[in-house]
């Protein structure tokens, strides 16, 4: 966690640095005392930007560095919102010297005073940052060399946290022994061996590199052994002394023998069975000295590697040479279960058991769909040459699973490969110790890395390179084993999306394993408590509580497979168990002694967030102001991120594709998640948009929230304290809304306001002078008026979202007074004109309004919306002129045209040439040319929703529009033909993956234009009354049937009448989510065993269990047995 907080503090010093220099380099009207302020502030920051840069592990984990550390990052906030509030004060300033020369009788114009107060409040910034950086050089957090810090225990432990050569060899040999034998070792699988035929007396050594971490708890777990109880009758734990004294240790050996026995007999008689120990009789020692645990086990001995923590720590055991023949020995023979040189025909009955119980005990839950496009990947791999695939994701996340099911598979099922490899990367990295792992011959005297690659070139293999971690490793692999062509296929493993892409060297062939769904997570849950106790009172058990639990788990495996396995054993304190856990999830897992075995979850936390840049870092800790559940529109996030500023403008990247970036990294590394209503896997090739914070991952930032003093909420468990601050305040529904503790809070540094449920005008505070968020999406019951009050005492806005707020009708004039403004929301409000005053606003990047209404609408509202409307229920907004003035915008609508003067404002649009996404309404025949016209300009533009008046489907014809970066279309209003229809589509909508097409008769001409669309991904056709009833996805050429929609994923149909939709045998056969409204209209669906690749069919508009029942009837012979699904309530788009 600590690089989770450093990099916060990164992204929060460079913001401070960037604004100190523009104030410096733009703001004539400071003071010159004042910009040598700033000039010392920037200096003081460019070298904690620094120190912040080259932060080590160990440096960061350092209590005292990392309070200092909190300390810049709250002294940057302060110059941030310090100088932003300076260079952003009104032009009026230039004029203070005047108003100073004037009698004090006429007084000083706000605007004067701001100016002085700023000027002090630098003053005593640079007070504070030169007191930051006193404490550095007296705590010498910072030393010379650039290293830890000094402390005077340094010289003494310098060594103590690396190992030794010695001990580092040792461990590498045990870990080469435990890649031999299957994984890692088993201490009760080391003490029950039935192939030990040995009776004298036996000692293990269990030693731990560097710490006593997981020691006790794998000696333990063998000890409670059911097996071990049986077959040893005399069981003894005895913990040493120091100084040692012989006495008491027989003394203590015996107690557990014979409890009643005197000190003076049991030392006699504890002593005589000592000596007596031989029949198989076993003694394990435990130790953190390499050079103790050898000397107990004598010499010749052999070391296994029972649990690795870390790279440098795991717990090993070391055992007499020769006296263990640990595992199966035909499965020995097996590269992580097969031998490579093993063809199918060849492996041993005894080995195919082995698979099929593996296969058995850990099957697939949730994850066929992954498998199976896995294993066309594989299948590609071959027919183009490309020898390498490359699956990545988080640990913990069930990359290796997925990969070994696959592997195992084709070895049972397939005869593609004659040959398998699986093996494990060893670090450090040794070439010829990776060759011999892979041929799994440790003892040839051949060269390993020719013998190698011989086998990979001339025979049809199968190799698994699990654990690659960096580009190093695989530039030796591929110099000296990979070669072009090659039957065989290597499948590579690793956490890091750059490294998968470097080593494929293509993104058609890199896999992203993704965390479980909902449903997923709870079934495989519940099968590993079947698998560890099928009696167990959690069976069948669907309370809210385990749900809860399971959601917490975050959807990975790792997690969820331990928490199920701890709890199958739990009886009759089951469910406090779950209840306890549940209130302090994380706080259980690190410190309960129960949960030490999940001590090596918190290992791979720090590798998982380690992979993360440091930009990203901060858009982490922001998830946590979102609740558990919570749907997260895409564009919000993000639109946020850049309003906090985690997402700033570049030479090389704007702000608004470095959000997007991140959005899909943190998607990708299963930080986020698919809303679990609406999973599909057509939308991980789309752009998603709305989303759920993992469970699992938000459990750990909130753990650390309230110490990093960032986010607060306010909910029912909410309690008086005079320690509630922080920089992000979120107001859950269920808070009661208690004024006297609202007011109790110190609002003085608050950044945003999130507001869920119910509005209170006592929310807006005078204190919230820093706001820069004010996010109220959906909340209830805000008003015009307390939008006033708003406006008024939250000058410093970036963010503002009424979005759902249907009370707001309109927007004060004041508006304009928010100079900062970036992103303004008021969708689906009862809005319907923008002020006038909004042309003061350039910085207004992202302005989304207008609305749709239907007839559950209030009267009030309808009748107010109506003279808008333009007649399909779509309400776009009237602007004024002016609005060419905001020439930042790339986000743009609805905007009624019509309403908004027609050739006049079309006028202003053609001014703003940054804009990427425009909606219009309003659109006829008295405006179309001008307006068309104007945005052919807008070169920019990716994102188009035009909503034509009634009658005026002729406007259209043989316009002109940007087709070239067009990726989305949405036209609504049309009546029988497309405007599509020249030039070939294959040559100017090469790029539009989204179509939304609202059209009264959809003609079979129309049809084959839309199947050219060559990269054509989302389809919703809204028809009226389709050509003879029918719709028929089908195009010819000289009557023979033509491959179309090839990239189709998601169709949608939505029709008046009733309707018969048919699929041709070479039409959409990626298709993988069908949507049909059935809210006004029947359908017939035919041909559906042509859509080899569907998954989902949802029907919208209807509970009805006997069309679910019809339709899965019609399914059941698909062989992708795609799921059928009911949504009473057709979603607004």
């Amino acid at each position: 966690m600590a690089d989770l907080v450093v990099g916060l503090a990164k992204t929060v010093v460079e913001g401070a640095l960037t604004k100190a220099q523009s104030a410096i380099e733009e703001e004539s009207q400071l003071r010159e005392s004042a910009q040598r302020d700033l000039v010392f502030i920037t200096g003081e920051f460019e070298m904690m930007h620094s120190f912040l840069n080259v932060a080590t592990k160990e440096r960061v984990e350092n209590k005292v560095v990392m309070t200092w550390v909190r300390q810049v990052r709250e002294l940057a906030y302060d110059v941030e919102d310090c100088i932003e509030f300076v260079i952003h004060l009104d032009n009026k300033t230039s004029c203070s010297w005047w108003w100073r020369k004037m009698p004090s009788c006429i007084g000083t114009p706000p605007s004067v005073l701001a100016l002085d107060e700023a000027v002090n409040d630098i003053e005593q910034l640079k007070a504070r940052v030169a007191d930051v950086s006193t404490r550095n050089a007296r705590y010498s957090l910072i030393s010379d060399s650039g290293s830890k810090p000094v402390t005077q225990h340094q010289a003494a432990t310098t060594g103590a946290s690396a190992l030794g050569s010695t001990a580092f060899n040792m461990l590498a040999e045990a870990r080469d022994a435990a890649r031999r034998w299957q994984g890692l070792g088993d201490l009760t699988q080391l003490i029950t061996n039935k192939d030990n035929t040995n009776q004298a007396l036996q000692v293990i050594s269990i030693w731990g590199t560097g710490s006593d971490l997981g020691i006790t708890s794998i000696i333990r777990k063998a000890y409670n052994d059911p097996e071990i109880s049986k077959n040893f009758a005399c069981r003894s734990w005895v913990q040493l002394m120091h100084p040692f004294d012989p006495h008491e240790f027989v003394r203590r050996f015996m107690a557990q023998v014979y409890t009643n026995d005197c000190k003076e007999q049991g030392a006699r008689v504890g002593a005589h069975v000592l000596a007596k120990m031989k029949n198989g009789s076993w003694i394990i020692v435990s130790t953190q000295q390499l050079e103790i645990a050898s000397l107990c086990v004598g010499h010749s001995y052999q070391p296994l590697e029972l649990k690795q923590f870390s790279p440098d720590h795991s717990v090993c055991a070391l055992f007499k040479e020769g006296s263990q023949d640990y595992g199966n020995k035909e499965a020995k023979r097996m590269a992580c279960e097969v031998s490579p040189h093993l063809s199918l025909e060849d492996i041993h009955s005894n080995n195919k058991q082995e698979i099929l119980e593996w296969m058995t005990n850990y099957p697939l839950v949730g994850r066929e769909p992954q498998m199976n496009e896995l294993g066309r990947y594989t299948a590609r791999a071959r027919m183009n040459d490309s020898p390498v695939i490359s699956v990545w994701g988080i640990a913990g996340v069930g990359k290796s699973s997925v990969v070994r099911s696959l592997y195992y598979d084709r070895m049972l099922k397939s005869k593609q490969f004659n040959k398998y490899s699986w093996v494990d990367v060893s670090h450090p990295f040794n070439l010829r110790d990776f060759s011999r792992s892979l041929i799994s011959d440790h003892h040839s005297e051949k060269d390993p890395i020719k013998e190698c690659r011989e086998l990979l070139s001339q025979h049809q293999c199968l190799v698994v390179i699990d654990d690659l971690q960096s580009k190093e490793e695989w530039d030796l692999i591929q110099a000296a084993l990979v070669s072009r062509p090659s039957a065989s296929i290597i499948i590579v493993i690793t956490t890091e999306a750059s490294i998968a892409t470097y080593c494929t060297n293509n993104d058609d062939q890199v896999f992203n394993v993704k965390g479980l769904e909902a449903d997923a997570a709870k079934e495989l849950f519940m099968k590993e408590v079947q698998r560890k106790n099928s009696s167990s009172a959690l069976i069948g058990h669907d309370a809210t509580e385990l749900e809860e639990l399971i959601f917490k788990c975050g959807g990975l495996p790792k997690v969820i497979v331990s928490i199920a396995s701890l709890l199958a054993t739990q009886t009759v304190t089951l469910m406090e168990t779950v209840r306890s856990l549940n209130d302090k999830f994380m706080h259980h897992l690190e410190t309960n002694p129960e949960y030490d075995s999940l001590r090596g979850l918190f290992d791979w936390m720090y590798n998982y967030f380690r992979t993360c840049p440091d930009s990203l870092k901060p858009c982490i800790f922001y998830l946590s102001i979102f609740p558990r559940r919570h749907n997260i529109r895409r564009r919000r996030l993000e639109r946020r991120w850049i309003a906090e500023g985690y997402s700033r403008d570049s030479e090389k990247e704007s702000a608004v594709d470095k959000a997007e970036n991140f959005f899909s990294r943190l998607l990708d590394l299963s930080i986020i998640q698919r809303n679990p209503k609406f999973v599909t896997t057509a939308f991980s090739d789309t752009r998603m948009v709305a989303c759920q914070v993992n469970g699992f991952i938000r459990e750990y930032i909130v753990s650390r929230g309230t110490e990093e003093n960032l986010v607060f909420e306010l909910g029912p468990n909410c309690v008086l304290s005079t320690q509630r601050t922080g920089r992000h305040l979120i107001i859950l529904k269920d808070w009661d809304r208690d004024i006297i503790v609202f007011e109790s809070i110190d609002f003085s540094r608050l950044r945003s306001l999130t507001v869920l449920g119910n509005w209170e005008p006592f929310f807006i505070s005078k204190s919230m002078r820093l706001l820069r968020v004010l996010d109220l999406e959906d909340a209830l019951g805000v008003k015009d008026e307390d939008l006033k009050t708003m406006v008024k005492r939250v000058l410093r806005l970036k963010f503002l979202s009424l979005r759902g707020c249907s009370e707001i009708s309109r927007l004060p004039n004041s508006l304009g007074d928010l100079r900062q403004l970036q992103t303004l929301d008021v969708r689906h409000t009862s809005i319907v004109a923008l002020p006038k005053s909004i042309g003061k606003l350039q910085k207004l990047q992202y302005v989304r309004a207008g609305t749709k209404f239907s007839a559950s609408t209030p009267p009030a509202l309808y009748r107010r919306l109506l003279e808008f409307c333009t007649g399909r229920g779509l309400v776009g907004v009237k602007v004024p002129r002016g609005i060419g003035k905001l020439t930042a915008l790339h986000t743009l609508g609805v905007v009624n045209v019509r309403a908004s003067g027609g050739r006049a404002i079309v006028e202003e649009l053609k001014k703003l040439t940054q804009l990427r996404k425009l909606g219009v309404s309003g659109i006829n025949k008295r405006n179309s040319k001008n307006f068309f016209s104007a945005i052919s300009c807008l070169l920019h533009l990716e994102s188009l929703l035009v909503q034509l008046d009634e009658g005026s489907q002729s406007c259209l014809d043989d316009i002109t529009l940007p087709w070239e970066n067009l990726q989305s279309l949405t036209l609504y209003g049309l009546k029988d033909k497309l405007p599509l229809r020249s030039p070939p589509p294959t040559k100017h909508l090469s790029k539009l993956n989204k179509l939304d097409l609202e059209i009264d008769t959809l003609q079979q001409d129309a049809m084959d234009f839309l199947a050219k669309l060559p990269e054509l991904c989302i389809v919703h056709l809204r028809v009226k009354q389709p050509e003879d009833g029918k719709l028929h996805f089908y195009s010819e050429l000289e009557g023979l049937e033509l491959d179309t929609f090839k990239k189709v994923k998601i169709l949608e149909v939505t029709c008046r009448s009733r309707l018969n939709v048919t699929f041709g045998s070479k039409a959409m056969k990626n298709l993988e989510l069908l949507k049909i409204d059935c809210s006004i209209a029947s359908y017939q669906l035919t041909s559906l065993d042509h859509l080899c690749e569907l998954n989902e069919v949802l029907i919208k508009g209807t509970d009805d269990q006997e069309i679910k029942k019809a339709l899965e009837d019609q399914l059941a012979n698909h062989p992708k047995k795609p799921v059928v699904k009911l949504a009473g309530v057709p979603q607004s788009s």
